[in-house]
């Protein structure tokens, strides 16, 4: 009974899971095997960049698992043998011995459970951002992800947050004046800016970080294993970078996920941020602390040398 209890509890629900992945990554593969050379040539090259990064990502998952499941085979082989050398054996000693090996068997099954549970984790975000290439998770006037997107995204970090601890953050960054440059210059061009802001955007972000077209001028970019001083940095880096390149400012709010967050109140603390460099006069970053709102400049200047 107890035999059976290890094969069936223990070493198949790994397996299972191994064979999942291995599934998806073949998936994943095939399709980029399928790709033709013409689809190729018109894919943006940070695009295929991110598809190589998560391909990555997904073998190195499936090697993980496969050696972890190899290791615990051996063990598990182990333990047969010795649980059949004990059966036959009929005194005290015999059963203080199976307990010992019980013992020893049970470390390394539960390394594997904790093993297998962070593989599941990382698989699930590889696969958040497998869906950012498919077509309903993408705006199709810019290119980069939707809300749709951004919705999984945020459940997906926030998942991590709650197992892991894992920080993240995100910034929301709006156009200043954009419908003046849809009243005096065009939707064209409008959209010519918006294009150009989502590009800049897009190649400025780590593979890890997500830009995404939150509705009419704003996008927000989500940043994991990012703290707020970070989210920051980055944040004032893009504003300047837009200014100079582009033909408009924007401004924007950050915030950092904390305890008891939901994806719709660190939003809104990024949207309230948001608020407040607008009312500041625009093209500027402020940022939500949890407790209250306050310029990332002024911050900067009052810091000690």
């Amino acid at each position: 009974m107890l035999l059976e209890m290890v094969d069936s509890s223990i070493f198949q629900i790994p397996v299972s899971l191994a064979l999942a992945t291995v599934a998806t990554l073949g998936y994943l593969l095939g399709r980029r095997t399928r790709t033709t050379d013409d689809n190729l040539a018109v894919q943006p090259r940070r695009e295929l960049r991110r598809a190589r990064a998560v391909a990555r990502e997904f073998e190195k998952i499936a090697s993980l698992v496969r050696r972890q499941l190899s290791r615990h085979h051996t063990s598990l082989t182990k333990f047969k043998q010795r649980v059949g050398q004990l059966s036959n054996q009929q005194h005290e000693a015999a059963w203080k011995e199976l307990c010992r090996e019980a013992e020893d068997m049970l470390k390394p099954t539960l390394r594997l459970s904790t093993q297998i549970a962070n593989a599941y984790d990382e698989l699930r975000q590889q696969t958040n951002h497998l869906m950012n290439f498919t077509e309903v998770r993408t705006d199709p006037l810019t290119g980069i992800s939707n809300r749709r997107a951004l919705d999984d995204t945020l459940a997906s970090q926030f998942a991590l947050m709650t197992r892991y601890e894992a920080t993240f953050s995100l910034v929301i960054f709006d156009i200043d004046h954009f419908k003046c440059v849809n009243d005096q210059q065009g939707h064209l061009q409008g959209d010519r800016i918006l294009q150009s802001v989502a590009r800049h955007l897009d190649e400025s972000i780590r593979e890890t970080d997500i830009v995404v077209r939150y509705g009419g001028e704003e996008f927000v970019v989500v940043m994991p294993q990012t703290d707020l001083e970070g989210a920051c940095v980055f944040s004032e880096r893009m504003r300047q970078l837009i200014e100079e390149e582009i033909p408009v400012t924007v401004s924007g709010g950050v915030a950092t996920a904390l305890d008891g967050d939901t994806p719709e109140s660190l939003l809104a603390r990024a949207d309230a941020a948001l608020y407040s460099a607008k009312s500041a006069g625009r093209n500027c970053i402020f940022r939500h602390t949890g407790g209250h709102i306050e310029s990332i400049i002024e911050d900067a200047a009052a810091a000690p040398v």
